[in-house]
This record gives structure tokens, C-alpha cells and sequence, in this order.
């Protein structure tokens, strides 16, 4: 069991004052019982000296027998009964030298034996010879509890003594009276030790408290975080100290972030980027340039320590010829060069010097020109579709009002013909054509028209929350199990909330009627390498077949007998909006699965909270 702090505090102030209270109450025990042993030794005394002044006056007057007048003598006897309950005295007897009573307040004790005095029942013993513990063990377990004051009395014609009995019982009832007081008073010292023991550690642990809050802020992430601590010497060392152990993290962490965003910014880039040391030792590499090193994919930021130029490529690859030259100070103007297993590449290499002149070492930047084509063909393909699409929005356009004004006009003729009784069969197929024809210049207009996207952060959980009444209902008319297997903590991903939820009910709809005979549609999502998601719909129905996967993002390429086409062509255009990509994969008579790969919305998150 652990024990905190404070407890420890408040168990030692309580050790230390129930110490002094031990202490004190020994001293105290001590001293009470010596002062109590000793008034009963001088009451002791005074009955003795009275009674032996009496004695000596009643023997020295009588002739005859003194023994006989000292009983009969009625002022001793009454000395004997005003002397015998007094404090602590329970008897007070004359006895000769044998211990016989020769005088005793009841008449039946007289001529009786009487113990003889020892060192273990002398009072004058106890009190000068033994020690405290003997004394206080004598009035609190001597049994019987009984002590003996002895006074010489006469020692002609025969010796005789005064012995006067101590009870400790009642020693022991006047000790307990004395110690109510104390008790009490050290009961309440306890109390109040107690009570001060929890302030000052509350005062003592604050700072602590203090500290472990500033502690918490930094583990959250703050940074150059301060702590208030009391103005104390020691404490403000601390609070110094602290100060300068957050500033040192906030630089780290500052240091760290900027590092990391550039290793982050480097690693996405598509070309190939590398730094040597002035010895030729791989100090850094990214992942299009590992590859070529023949570094394995995992450590890309942590090469061998004997990675080198030298031990890595060969005599003859462009990329070490490249380095070497850079490092013998060679001119290293860029050159476009067949690179092995990599194609045409423009390779660079620059020397980083450093602040005394001398070189760090080798930047090589190997940069891919057919993705460069490709990017310029891909530009040069989307401003080409972006005119083009203006024009058929045009088009489609001019096209749609004269559909209007011939549906208006048909329904006149035929309304016309309708008085005349004659038949309207051909008229009825015009209508449906140009109503099919309408449809047609509609989705057109819906697919090529321009969409507002909303981006913001979107939670997978909630699109398909919003989407599963409607695919329910469909699943139930086909009895098709739906299963949804979001992981709990995945992380959001950027998008229009509205067009994903489209996209998707799209995908669950179609696998539904893809499963006429019943089945099960699984719907899966998992976080990906740099900040992506995929998202499985996948069902267990017909399938679609190979010469038709190439096809079905076409628009108004369908093979369902009343499909209209455009489905999947609005999911294909929403997951381009988003910077996705889609992939399907389908085997006739077991299933289809289609996998979207879209954008995590981390930077979006941290954009709001910072």
C-alpha cells in the first residue's frame, strides 16, 4: 500500500508530538508517584510521632504492667481510630519485637502475629532505595498492595514499635484522580497537533500541487508553461528552475515540430531527395530515394551508421558520380540521365557549406521527368475538359429548352386529339422519347456541372448514421445482412458531408440490388499511411464481369434494365473533388468491393484548436 506524502507529513508531526507527550507523561508518572509515596511516608510519620508520644506518656505513668495500661488507655485508642482511615492508611499497631499486637484499634487482632517488616513491604525502602519503575509498579501490581511505616516505640523491659499500613489502593484511586487533568490536556494537544500537522501540509504540498498542475498543462501540449510557487528561497530556485526546463522543451519541441515537418514535407515529394556527409556517409534520405540505395522502406529517416556513397551505389551509377564530383568540387550542373530501374531523371547536387566555409556535406536531388510530363500533361488534359465542359453545359443547355417547348406542345396536340377521338399511339412514343431525352440532358447537366464543396471535418460514423435508414429499407426488401466495422478513434477525414453521404448511399444501393437473392453488404474503414482512410463497401452479390469493370464509372453506362448510368459516374466525380482515389475489384458470383481512399482531417483539427 503506498502512502502518500501528505499522510507521511502528518504521521510524523503526530510521531514527534506523541513522543514529547511520552515523554513528558513519563516524567510526569514519575514525579507524581514519588510526590505521592512521599506525603503518605510524612502522614505516616505525624500518626507515628502522635501515637508515640502518647505511648511514652501512658507507659512511663504506669508501674505495674504497661502494656495492660497502654490498651486501656482511652486517649491512645482514640488517637488510634481518629489516625486510622486517613488518607492512603487502612491500620496503625503497637507490636513487641516478635511482631505480637500488643495494642490495635480491633480488640480480636490483639496478641496476633504480624508479618515481619522486609525490604519488599518497607516504606522508607521503597522510597529512598528503589527506582521510579519499582516505585510505580509497586502502587499500579503489588499484591497485596500494602507497604509498612515502622517507628521505634521502647525498647525496656521489652522492645516495641509503631507500625503504620499504606494501602496503594488508594494510592492508586488519588494517582488516577491526579492524571484526569493530563489526560484530558494531552487529548486535546493530540486533537490540535493533528489539526496544524493537515494545514502544513497543505501549505507545505501546495507548491507541489502547483508544479504537478504545470506538469499536466505540459503533457498536454502547452508550451512555456509557469508555475506560481510561494516567494521562499528554495521555492523560487525551483520555480526557476522549472521555468527553465519548460523553455527548454518548447525550443525542443519547437525544433522537433519544425523538423518533422520538414522530414514530413520531404518525404511526400516525388522526387528523390538525399544528403551525404563530407566523407560520403548517407546522413539523410527520403523515400522515393531509398528505393534507389537499396535502404529498406521502414527506417527511412535512421540509414546504417556505415552507410556510405561508396557502399550503397556503384562506380558507375549517375547518382554516386554526381555525389563524388560535388564532394571533389567538380562543377555539378544539372544533367538528365537514365537512372537504373528509376528511368529518365534530372540529377543535381549541391554543397551545403557551413559557417566556417568548410562544406557539411551533399544535397542530391534526382527529380522524376516523366512525372513531371505527366503533371504538365494532366494540366494541360484538365483545362482542355474544363472548356470542354463549358461547352456541353452550353449545349446542353440550348438543347433543354426546345425539349420544354416540344413536351408543352405535345401535350397541346394532344389534348387536341383527345376531343377529335383519334388515336394518340404515336404521339405517346414522341413524348416518352423526349422525356427520355430530357432525363438524359439533366443527369448530363448534373455531372458536369460545377459543385460548392464544404470541406470540413467529417466523421465516418455520422455519414453512415445519416445514410442507414435508407439502405436498410433496401436491404430488407432483397434480406441482405448489414454489417459496419468502424474502428472506435478514427480519425475524420476531410470532405463535404452532403456529397459523401450521396457517394456512399449510392455504393450501398447499388450492392444491394446486386444482391437479389439475399447476402451480406460489409461496410469497413482503416486508417492509412500518410494521413489517408479507406473505406470498403463490399457486398456479396453477382459480381460484375471483366469486360465491363473499365466501364462502369462511364456515364450512363449501366447494365441494370432500368438503371439510368449516372450512379457511380457522381460517386467517381465526388471522390475526385475530394483529391481520392477509388479502386473496385469484382468476381462474378462472389461479389464486388469497392475501396475509397480519401484525406485524414488531422490539420484540419489542429488548425481549429490552435
Amino acid at each position: 500500500m503506498r502512502i502518500g506524502i501528505r499522510t507521511k507529513q502528518v504521521a510524523g508531526v503526530m510521531a514527534i508530538v506523541g513522543l514529547a507527550l511520552t515523554v513528558l507523561g513519563g516524567w510526569y508518572l514519575a514525579a507524581l508517584t514519588q510526590i505521592l509515596l512521599e506525603s503518605s511516608r510524612s502522614r505516616a510519620r505525624i500518626v507515628a510521632n502522635v501515637i508515640y508520644q502518647r505511648s511514652f506518656t501512658v507507659y512511663n505513668a504506669s508501674a505495674s504492667d504497661p502494656v495492660a495500661a497502654l490498651r486501656e488507655d482511652a486517649g491512645l485508642r482514640n488517637i488510634l481510630e481518629s489516625y486510622m482511615f486517613g488518607e492512603n492508611m487502612d491500620n496503625a499497631a503497637i507490636c513487641d519485637a516478635d511482631n505480637r499486637v500488643l495494642v490495635d484499634m480491633d480488640p480480636t487482632r490483639i496478641n496476633t502475629t504480624l508479618p515481619p517488616v522486609t525490604p519488599a513491604n518497607d516504606l522508607n525502602d521503597l522510597i529512598d532505595r528503589q527506582g521510579a519503575l519499582a516505585r510505580f509498579r509497586a502502587i499500579w501490581w503489588k499484591t497485596p498492595g500494602k507497604f509498612e511505616f515502622t517507628m521505634p516505640l521502647m525498647a525496656d523491659p521489652r522492645p516495641a514499635s509503631i507500625r503504620i499500613t499504606v494501602n496503594t489502593w488508594l494510592l492508586r484511586e488519588e494517582m488516577l484522580k491526579h492524571l484526569q487533568q493530563p489526560l484530558f490536556g494531552a487529548a486535546a494537544v493530540l486533537i490540535a497537533s493533528i489539526v496544524v500537522a493537515i494545514f502544513l501540509a497543505q501549505l507545505v504540498l501546495r507548491p507541489i500541487h502547483v508544479i504537478r498542475s504545470g506538469l499536466a498543462r505540459l503533457g498536454r501540449g502547452e508550451i512555456n508553461v509557469d508555475v506560481e510557487l510561494p516567494p521562499d528561497a528554495e521555492l523560487t530556485d525551483l520555480g526557476a528552475s522549472f521555468r527553465q526546463v519548460t523553455a527548454r522543451l518548447a525550443a525542443d519541441r519547437t525544433d522537433r515540430d519544425g523538423k518533422h515537418a520538414i522530414e514530413s514535407f520531404v518525404e511526400q515529394l516525388e522526387d528523390a531527395v538525399a544528403v551525404f556527409g563530407p566523407d560520403g556517409a548517407l546522413r539523410f534520405s527520403n523515400a522515393a530515394m531509398d528505393t534507389a540505395l537499396g535502404l529498406p522502406a521502414e527506417t527511412p529517416h535512421d540509414p546504417p551508421p556505415d552507410a556510405t556513397v561508396q557502399s550503397l551505389l556503384p562506380a558507375d551509377h549517375p547518382y554516386r558520380v554526381t555525389v563524388e564530383a560535388a564532394l571533389a568540387g567538380r562543377p555539378t550542373d544539372a544533367t538528365t540521365t537514365a537512372v537504373p530501374d528509376a528511368g529518365q531523371r534530372l540529377v543535381t547536387a549541391s554543397l551545403v557549406p557551413g559557417a566556417d566555409g568548410a562544406p557539411l556535406g551533399v544535397l542530391l536531388v534526382s527529380r522524376n521527368l516523366a512525372y513531371i510530363n505527366q503533371v504538365e500533361s494532366t494540366l494541360s488534359y484538365s483545362r482542355k475538359l474544363s472548356a470542354l465542359n463549358r461547352l456541353t453545359a452550353g449545349i446542353a443547355h440550348e438543347i433543354k429548352n426546345p425539349l420544354n417547348a416540344t413536351m408543352i406542345h405535345l401535350e397541346l396536340l394532344r389534348m387536341e386529339l383527345a376531343d377529335r377521338e383519334q388515336p394518340l399511339e404515336h404521339v405517346n412514343v414522341i413524348a416518352r422519347q423526349v422525356r427520355r431525352l430530357d432525363e438524359v440532358v439533366q443527369g448530363f447537366l448534373k455531372f458536369t456541372r460545377p459543385e460548392d464543396l464544404h470541406l470540413r471535418a467529417v466523421d465516418l460514423g455520422g455519414v453512415f448514421d445519416q445514410i442507414r435508414p435508407i439502405v436498410e429499407a433496401e436491404a430488407q426488401k432483397h434480406r441482405v445482412e448489414i454489417a459496419v466495422d468502424l474502428p472506435r478513434g478514427l480519425p475524420p477525414i476531410e470532405g463535404d458531408a452532403t456529397l459523401l453521404e450521396q457517394a456512399f448511399l449510392n455504393l450501398a444501393l447499388n450492392a444491394c440490388q446486386a444482391m437479389p437473392e439475399g447476402g451480406r453488404l460489409t461496410v469497413s474503414a482503416q486508417a492509412e499511411p500518410a494521413r489517408r482512410i479507406s473505406i470498403d463497401v463490399q457486398d456479396t452479390g453477382t459480381g460484375i464481369a471483366p469486360e465491363h469493370l473499365s466501364k462502369i464509372f462511364d456515364l450512363y453506362f449501366t447494365t441494370k434494365a432500368h438503371g439510368s448510368g449516372i450512379g457511380l459516374s457522381l460517386v467517381f466525380r465526388t471522390v475526385q473533388l475530394h483529391n481520392g482515389e477509388i479502386e473496385v475489384q469484382s468476381t462474378l458470383g462472389h461479389g464486388t468491393r469497392f475501396r475509397i481512399h480519401l484525406n485524414q482531417a488531422a490539420h484540419m483539427l489542429q488548425a481549429a484548436g490552435g
